[in-house]
């Protein structure tokens, strides 16, 4: 309990105001990522889903509009923004298209649904924005920019759009010898293009393999074991250790939909500051641990409130995590969605060797979160912290690109989601 005082007394000491500057300089770099990424610190909360369905992936079928961008502007006035959308090979590089290649109106749109938060701890804007459709199936981003100053970037997040010319069958096992399989997933499946006229299968057809819709161990151009061309099928069994995935563990998750009542690993809600301290349970490392199974969110979150059923009323949080653990060589970040799975100084951790505990806290909207302590490190596996085991439950999607020659581009022209250890 001293330990949390004590932390909750240093921040309030520490806290400045959010950064209102919307400045390009050599110290606020803007120039723009092709990734999930927030350019300002006041920008929160990013979402991009398929209408309806907050925590799916943001892959859509071609011809619709149904994707939908929301975020949270920390401040409490409105602001004008715009909305541009960038074409992007198979490997997320910016393609040679022209926009009117990928668009049937002028690239640029304008982010005009927003409302106003009611009485929170943190005044903010809440935006909504419905992606246009596009006329080629592949990778995208979408840039937002403030006024008309497409320098001026306040976030970009990617998504994908799909024409289904390919089917797949999904043979659901895990291959591999000896302990190779008790840490690995191996996704065995055969692409078949019998609909679609390809010459060089080898050379033109790019397949990218994604796990809980993450980008940061994301599966590159996996080549196939076996090519039928009188079949007109590509199988992919029996990948090298290179491309199986880590099975990982069950996602930790706290559950703060409720700031009067806080759920489940929450430890302590600190009030005499506004916004709220808000101290997740103490963390230990599961490495060497036994696995064990419960459901999780495979990572992501969602925003709930049970203190206010509107919406307008939820509020924003500090909320600390900490970590029980000897000093680990190589960097410690906390991750998840709620962070687009980067890792930065914003989730970085501190080790305080007096305690023994790593910590760091992260500003979050009220909600259900899933989060997991990774290692960056030349000699430590990403899972070192949580340990690997091929039971883990994991969401897996597989996306087929070809690059006919005209247009002489990615197209995404097959995809596929299925669970591994589906409960």
């Amino acid at each position: 309990m001293r330990f949390n005082v004590l932390i909750v007394i240093l921040l309030c000491n520490a806290c400045a105001p959010l950064p209102q500057s919307s400045s390009i300089s050599d110290s606020n770099p803007k120039a723009l990522r092709l990734i999930d990424k927030a350019y300002e610190s006041q920008i929160k909360t990013v979402l991009l889903y398929p209408f309806g369905t907050p925590i799916a992936p943001a892959v859509t079928n071609l011809g619709q509009s149904n994707l939908i961008l929301e975020f949270d502007d920390l401040r409490p006035d409105l602001d004008t923004y715009y909305a541009r959308i960038v074409h992007c090979t198979y490997d997320w590089r910016e393609s040679d298209l022209q926009d009117l290649d990928f668009l049937k109106e002028y690239n640029e749109f304008p982010v005009n649904t927003y409302e106003f938060s009611v009485d929170t701890h943190i005044p903010y804007v809440h935006y909504t924005f419905r992606v246009p459709s596009v006329r080629l199936p592949g990778n995208y981003v979408l840039v937002l920019y403030r006024s008309t100053n497409k320098e001026d970037i306040i976030l970009s997040r990617r998504f994908m759009v799909y024409d289904s010319r390919v089917t797949f069958t999904n043979e659901g096992k895990l291959v591999g010898s000896g302990t190779v399989t008790d840490i690995n997933q191996q996704i065995n499946f055969t692409v078949k293009y019998k609909n679609i006229e390809i010459q060089n299968p080898l050379s033109d057809v790019h397949v990218v393999i994604r796990q809980n819709q993450r980008w940061d161990n994301l599966a590159l151009d996996v080549r196939p074991s076996f090519v039928h061309e009188i079949d007109k099928e590509l199988i992919y069994h029996g990948f090298d250790e290179s491309k199986m995935f880590r099975g990982g563990n069950e996602f930790r998750f706290f559950d703060l939909r409720s700031l009067n009542y806080p759920g489940r690993n929450v430890s302590n809600v600190f009030k005499t500051a506004k916004p709220f301290e808000v101290f997740v349970a103490l963390d230990k490392s599961r490495q060497g641990d036994a696995y064990s199974q419960y459901d999780d969110l495979n990572g992501n979150f969602y925003i709930d409130n049970y203190d206010y059923r509107n919406p307008s009323f939820t509020n924003y949080a500090n909320v600390h995590f900490s970590l029980q653990s000897p000093r680990i060589d190589g960097e410690v970040f906390v991750t998840g969605a709620f962070n687009y799975w980067n890792m930065d100084e914003q989730n970085k951790m501190v080790y305080d060797s007096a305690q023994g505990i790593y910590t760091t806290h992260v500003l979050l909207k009220q909600g259900w979160y899933d989060y997991q302590y990774v290692v960056k490190s030349p000699e430590l596996n990403l899972n070192f912290i949580e340990g690997n085991y091929f039971q883990t439950e994991n969401f897996y999607e597989v996306f087929v690109y070809y690059k006919p020659f005209q247009p002489h581009t990615d197209l995404l022209i097959g995809y596929i989601k299925f669970q591994q250890n589906a409960r």
